[in-house]
């Protein structure tokens, strides 16, 4: 596969030069950059798992929550009223 980048003349410049002198091609240096970013991706951790540490955390004890929701605002919105 071949692909095109547009790098602005300063940063391509620096790029070159490095590259030159420590003897490594273009191409070589992009694959091993695409390959590193990649392996950076495979390791990072979902979003459950940064996450699971609070999952449950600060539960009500209550496990009907989700399916009497509207009865049990309306219930405690009566409360409130009757005050």
């Amino acid at each position: 596969m071949s692909i095109s980048i547009r790098l602005d003349k300063s940063l391509e410049e620096s790029l070159r030069q490095r590259l030159q002198s420590e003897g490594i091609s273009l191409s070589n240096f992009i694959r091993e950059a695409v390959c590193e970013k990649l392996s950076r991706y495979e390791n990072r951790p979902t979003p459950y798992e940064l996450g699971e540490h609070v999952f449950g955390r600060y539960s009500s004890g209550r496990d009907d929550l989700s399916i009497n929701r509207k009865a049990l605002l309306r219930e405690k919105l009566n409360a409130k009223h009757r005050r």
